[in-house]
């Protein structure tokens, strides 16, 4: 038996290492825009020589044509596009919105002025929808995910050792998620300045997405036991943390970790957050659903596990043999 631990021991950890090497190195050195939504937007002749330049960066963007820049801005606004490119008279003129992804923009006007530097005419940038004057690199924002995610984990795993069922465990879920959501927002929208608008509806996005993810890990332990609950950690560990896309955008990381990261909740949650505190609420319903679905299907699973477990009847314990007279010689 000791062998045995001792050989787990050795080939567990390298394994756990190198998903953790493969979740988090990955994506990050694989870093590149893949039909990255870009608007263009001008006169005929001259949007067609955009998209000309544009097409020598092969599937690096996915065009959006508008018929003029009102409409362009508007695009970005709605967080339909990352970014537009339009045409006038005065040369080009690139539209941003480093509240998207500071890194996204950032990429946007490289990009841009290298296809554009043929023409001799410096690229005018504008930043439509600018990110926070307290955190214009998006680093407070990006690194609350870890955070939220930890929460939602350990109130999951803490839960479900307590050995709490039923209406007890979802109290326990989502009142451990509302306080998180307040003081998270007490932290990155009063103190730090990290997300704007609406204080209470930043608290409610951080809230559900504690909830998402205890909910996520609790449920899947109620159905699965201790193996469900370390499941339910790991996807939200190495899955839901570094396919997110905090730091940059889904459409950054290499297929299909992007496209994972917004069915989980941490990637939902970030991009939620980002339409509540700066678009107005744009693009919101996406990520809302994705987050209320896992919410819902937790808790659905912890009343499912607790009512399984209460028609199981304990095994009754083996009786005890009654102790036998030794005859006195």
């Amino acid at each position: 038996m000791d062998t045995r631990r001792l050989i787990a021991v050795i080939v567990l950890v390298p394994v756990l290492v190198s998903l953790a090497l493969w979740a988090f190195a990955w994506p990050a050195a694989r870093t590149a825009p893949r039909d990255l939504p870009l608007g263009v937007a001008g006169p005929p002749a001259a949007v067609a020589q955009l998209e000309q330049r544009l097409a020598g960066r092969g599937d690096a963007f996915e065009i959006h044509r508008y018929a003029d820049e009102s409409a362009a801005r508007e695009a970005v606004e709605d967080r339909a596009v990352y970014g537009a490119l339009v045409a006038d008279d005065r040369g080009p003129k690139l539209l941003t919105a480093s509240a998207a992804g500071p890194a996204v923009a950032q990429l946007l006007r490289q990009a841009v002025t290298e296809q554009t530097s043929a023409s001799g005419t410096a690229v005018r940038v504008v930043d439509v929808v600018p990110a926070p004057a307290a955190d214009p690199r998006g680093a407070a924002l990006g690194a609350s995910v870890l955070p939220l995610a930890l929460a939602g984990i350990a109130t999951g795993a803490v839960t479900t050792l307590l050995g709490l069922r039923g209406v007890r465990a979802v109290v326990a879920l989502v009142g451990a998620a509302g306080l998180t959501g307040l003081v998270a927002a007490a932290i990155a929208h009063s103190w730090l300045g990290a997300v704007a608008g609406d204080w209470w509806a930043a608290a409610g996005v951080f809230g559900l997405s504690a909830l998402a993810v205890g909910a996520g890990v609790a449920g899947s332990a109620a159905l699965l036991g201790r193996p469900g609950l370390v499941l339910g950690g790991a996807v939200m560990m190495l899955l839901g943390n570094p396919f997110s896309a905090a730091s940059s955008a889904p459409e950054l990381l290499p297929r299909p970790a992007g496209a994972i990261g917004q069915w989980l909740p941490p990637g939902a949650g970030t991009s939620l957050l980002r339409s509540v505190s700066f678009f107005d609420g744009a693009a919101a319903t996406g990520p809302a659903l994705t987050l209320t679905w896992w919410a819902v299907l937790g808790l659905a699973a912890v009343f499912v596990g607790g009512a399984r477990r209460r028609r199981t009847p304990d095994a009754a314990p083996a009786p005890v043999p009654a102790p036998t007279a030794t005859p006195v010689s």
